[in-house]
């Protein structure tokens, strides 16, 4: 992985810890992921036009993440109801890499290096330590935590191999988010009919916000991959749990003990042994 290539994915991990933290402080996840898929579909549908079509062989890659993603916001947003924010991100953002990575060898005969996968280890370690409470996980949500990590897996599989064959990762993101975000509203209805979208302009706009913030994210680790071994670009995404430790201090009061501390340290070396 070159430099630039992992300072993009890095950015992407802030931005990716940024729109997880605007979910966690809204008072309805359900809603908030709804207009996030609203607003993703309506600005990535206003650019397709200036953009070639991706490659057909691509397409049956950009449904299936489409679905996957629906199933990855249910079961985030279950896991953020039951489970604080700073054990729920990282359960769910540590187990992936792992899956994917393993996903990628099975699929994609993508094998990391000696260095790589002591990178991609150092990472799921520190990242999953820090979901611990002493020296137990804690048990609310847990399970929809490590579930949000599969669909997590299921999908930068599916978008690393439909990216590569899409000839355009950028059109390939764009038209992956306008199906995917042109289920939210449907289902939000069925769930709760009669229910409003509008709840302000505040709530909303920020909502909103978070989509689009949440397209420019995983756009950049979609061409990251195009670019890279799928494996090492989802461990060094995944260190958006830096940034999200940072957050859950300065805007959820949770506290950044010494052992926290240790496993941000742990994540960096994996990060060093990517790069």
């Amino acid at each position: 992985m070159t430099a630039s290539i992992a300072a993009l994915v890095l950015f992407a991990a802030m931005l990716h810890a940024s729109w997880n933290a605007m979910l966690k402080g809204g008072r309805d996840g359900f809603w908030g992921m709804t207009v996030m898929g609203i607003a993703t579909s309506l600005a990535c549908a206003a650019i397709l036009p200036f953009l070639p079509l991706p490659a057909r062989a691509s397409w049956p890659y950009i449904a299936g993440s489409a679905l996957l993603h629906v199933g990855y916001n249910a079961f985030l947003v279950r896991a953020y109801r039951r489970g604080d924010f700073g054990s729920a991100y990282p359960i769910a953002r540590g187990s992936s890499p792992l899956l994917v990575t393993l996903g990628a060898a099975l699929v994609a005969q993508e094998v990391p290096t000696l260095v790589g996968m002591t990178g991609i280890v150092l990472v799921s370690i520190g990242i999953i330590s820090l979901a611990f409470r002493g020296r137990q996980l804690p048990e609310t949500g847990i399970l929809y935590a490590l579930g949000t990590g599969f669909f997590i897996a299921a999908y930068s599989v599916t978008d690393g191999i439909g990216g590569r064959l899409s000839g355009s990762a950028v059109s390939y993101t764009l038209w992956m988010c306008v199906i995917w975000g042109a289920t939210a509203l449907p289902l939000y209805k069925l769930r709760r009919p009669g229910a409003a979208i509008w709840q302000g302009a505040r709530a909303t706009g920020l909502a909103a916000l978070g989509g689009v913030v949440s397209v420019l994210a995983y756009g950049i680790v979609i061409f990251a991959m195009t670019r890279a071994p799928m494996g090492s670009v989802s461990a060094l995404r995944e260190t958006s749990v830096l940034f999200a430790v940072l957050l859950g201090r300065i805007f959820f009061g949770e506290k950044l003990t010494a052992r926290r501390i240790v496993s941000v340290l742990v994540i960096a070396a994996g990060a060093l042994c990517l790069e």
